[in-house]
């Protein structure tokens, strides 16, 4: 599996971003959080793949499923 997300103090501090790119992966959960649509998500930070947020989004639901 590719690296989804980096965190280098570089980039924003140190916030964990999609790998690739500057933007936060907080960034999306703060759009689903007020009911946007990944799509949306996309169109308003293009850098960030459909597959990223896919894979984000996968491997959230499977760390939320264990506990």
């Amino acid at each position: 599996m590719e690296r989804l997300i980096n965190v280098d103090k570089e980039i924003l501090g140190g916030t964990p971003v999609f790998m690739g790119t500057r933007v936060p992966i907080k960034n999306l959960f703060d759009y689903l959080e007020e009911g946007e649509a990944v799509s949306e998500f996309l169109k308003d930070f293009p850098t960030v793949k459909k597959k990223q947020v896919d894979d984000i989004l996968q491997i959230s639901h499977q760390l939320i499923i264990r506990f």
